[in-house]
This record gives C-alpha cells, sequence and structure tokens, in this order.
C-alpha cells in the first residue's frame, strides 16, 4: 500500500534519518522502533507530509502511497492527509464538544449527510461510543487522558483514512488505558493499515505483524 525507498530526511543541514526502505502493506501493522531521537516519527510524518511544515526540513528519496509519489509537483498535501491520518503523542482534542470533535473533519472537507452516524460509527470503532454517548454535548477536555486519545483516534478515523500513524500514543498514558490502546489497535487491523512508532520492545512484539527497527 505504501512504501520507502532510499529516504533520508534533514533538518536545516542535518541529518535526522538516513537511507531507509521498508514497504507498509496494505492490512499490515508495522511498528518503527528504536529510541528516542532515533527519527521514529520524522519517517512517520514523511508519509503524510506533515514535514513540508517544519522550516528547513528537507527529504530525499521516494516515498509513495499506492504506488503514487507522494512528492511529486501535482500532488495536493491536505488530499495526501484525508487519506493518512495522524495520531499524535499525546491526546490534543479540540476545546470543543465530544461530537463536535468527531465530526470536525468530515465538516471541513464538506460532508453534508447524517453528521451523528458518522459521530456514533467513529466513537465505535474507536471503543469510545458507550463511554461518552450520554455526553456528546460535554466539553472533550473533560475526559480522561486515555478517553481523550481514543477520542483523538475516533477523530482520525472519522474521515475513513486508508492508512493511520501513530507515534507513541499511549507514551504519556496509564497502564490501563496504554492496554486500551493496544487492543484498540489489534481491532483496527481488519479495516485500516496503521504505521505506529513505539520505543517499548514489548509494546512492539505485542502489536506489529511488520516491525522495523
Amino acid at each position: 500500500m505504501a512504501s520507502y525507498r532510499n529516504v533520508s530526511v534533514s533538518y536545516s543541514g542535518l541529518p535526522a534519518v538516513a537511507d531507509v526502505t521498508f514497504s507498509v502493506p496494505r492490512g499490515s501493522i508495522v511498528t518503527l522502533i528504536g529510541p528516542s531521537g532515533s527519527g521514529k516519527s520524522t519517517l512517520l510524518r514523511c508519509l503524510n507530509r506533515l514535514n513540508d511544515l517544519v522550516p528547513g526540513c528537507r527529504i530525499t528519496g521516494d516515498v509513495r502511497y499506492r504506488g503514487i509519489d507522494l512528492y511529486a509537483p501535482d500532488v495536493d498535501p491536505v488530499a495526501v492527509r484525508t487519506r493518512i491520518g495522524l495520531v499524535f503523542q499525546r491526546p490534543n482534542p479540540f476545546p470543543m464538544s465530544i461530537a463536535d470533535n468527531v465530526a470536525f473533519g468530515p465538516r471541513r472537507l464538506g460532508f453534508h449527510g447524517n453528521i451523528d452516524d458518522i459521530v456514533e460509527h467513529a466513537l465505535r470503532r474507536a471503543a469510545l461510543w458507550d463511554e461518552v454517548k450520554d455526553r456528546l454535548r460535554k466539553n472533550a477536555l473533560g475526559l480522561s487522558g486515555g478517553q481523550q486519545q481514543r477520542l483523538v483516534i475516533a477523530r482520525a478515523l472519522a474521515i475513513e483514512p486508508a492508512i493511520l500513524l501513530m507515534d507513541e500514543p499511549a507514551s504519556s498514558l496509564d497502564p490501563i488505558s496504554t492496554a486500551r490502546i493496544e487492543d484498540l489497535v489489534h481491532e483496527l487491523k481488519p479495516s485500516v493499515t496503521i504505521v505506529i512508532v513505539t520505543h517499548n520492545f514489548q509494546q512492539a512484539a505485542a502489536s506489529a505483524t511488520t516491525p522495523h527497527s
């Protein structure tokens, strides 16, 4: 589904990643393993072009999604990000209601159908619906840390991405919340390809169908 070939990344001339090649098969959970500062997050952001927003970042090599060169001049980075979602290390819900957080992406993309169905479906996929169905109009910032992270995952899933990038999604959570995120990753595998960054080898072994270090 996606691939890196001889990818190198530098920031203002300082190398961050050098000559990396690997593939992301459809329906897989690919784990990028390594110590902090080894370039895992940099590699992850190459796939949805978030590095474009970093001043002084230079990327060489070949990054493809379904055979398309993601860095070709005619490729729209915003369109790329609608197909390849990203969940950050720390939960980052918007200061609005739970429902509006999930509906944010579809609304930005111009969806005019039954938004309530999309919200419910995404929250169910993120294993959060039963916990929040009676307070959808409450501010999302009132959720626990683990619930906020699952809400962010639901927000990413609401636009039906083909690939979901997860940058150490459980590193700031307690052990119970971490276990829920790990279980959720496996539950999502049949419907979305996942690339997950971690420095936890035990978590990587539990999650991955294709580990890379």
